[in-house]
């Protein structure tokens, strides 16, 4: 199999699907502190949410596109543990990586959940950790409105669901009902089952992962998944993770809602950090 041969990914994002989150499920399956063992210069680092946040973090199309244009064509590793994120973000970056003309190794070394899991398919070579997982399921995002404004949501999302599941089935040679039947289910997949249902080619040696990272960058996903696992939402918790990394965000009003530096921080929510915080050091 070629990339080439591989699906392209839709483009575009339908307005209504703008707003998203994780599910906390795979937040809470995340070690943010898995890393590569070693790496080189020619290797790109996914081990941060899908998509820009509130604060342009996270792991973005336009950054992927840089990192590889600065190749040149150069074969590159694509080391990943992320908890997925933003699935149409994740559908670009795959198109990325699979029209990019070196060879494209993709390993595994935690969790590529959700849109990670969709980039993960663009290797040439997929490795994958034995403890490690991929996640697959249906775009999953928060919506409101009244029963036309759902009906709507639904009809947009299915064409997307629809292209990830080729996306998998092409690659796996599992049937589209099979694959249909697994992102229903929102699955979990484990090294070695990954490998013998296709999703990847073989698995990684111990010594090629690393779970120690004890960088500040490590130790705010870390936090960041503790805290997901409480519910605190996201927009909370990019507060609260902000302050803690000693930025903040200008004092300017800002637009669509982002938080700016008069935006107070739910006390709440304070001792909800402390609480994990209290429960990471046991």
């Amino acid at each position: 199999m070629t990339l080439k041969s591989l699906p392209a990914a839709p483009a575009g994002r339908p307005s209504a699907l703008s707003k998203r989150d994780l599910p906390s499920a795979a937040m809470e399956r995340w070690n943010g502190g898995i890393k590569a063992a070693k790496s080189d210069d020619n290797s790109i680092s996914i081990f941060d949410v899908i998509g820009a946040d509130y604060w342009g973090e996270g792991v973005t199309a336009s950054r992927i596109a840089g990192a590889l244009r600065s190749l040149n064509g150069a074969d590159v590793t694509v080391n990943v543990n992320s908890p997925g994120g933003d699935m149409f973000e994740g559908l670009a970056i795959y198109n990325l990586l699979r029209e990019y003309e070196g060879k494209v190794t993709v390993k595994v070394l935690g969790l590529a959940a959700s849109a990670a899991s969709i980039i993960a398919m663009a290797g040439d070579d997929i490795q994958i950790g034995r403890g490690a997982f991929l996640m697959i399921h249906n775009c999953w995002v928060y919506a409101m409105g009244n029963r036309h404004d759902l009906a709507q949501i639904a009809s947009d999302m299915e064409p997307f669901d629809k292209a990830m599941g080729d996306i998998y089935s092409v690659r796996t040679g599992l049937s589209k009902e099979e694959v249909a039947s697994m992102m229903d289910g929102e699955t979990y997949i484990g090294g070695s089952d990954a490998v013998d249902k296709g999703f990847a080619d073989r698995l990684l040696s111990a010594d090629e992962i690393s779970d120690d990272d004890d960088s500040p960058e490590a130790a705010l996903r870390k936090l960041d998944a503790l805290l997901a696992k409480t519910d605190t939402p996201r927009s909370e918790r990019r507060k609260l993770l902000k302050a803690l990394s000693g930025s903040k965000p200008g004092a300017a009003a800002t637009p669509e809602g982002m938080p700016g530096a008069t935006d107070e921080i739910n006390p709440e929510n304070i001792k909800t950090l402390e609480a994990a915080l209290s429960a990471f050091g046991k």
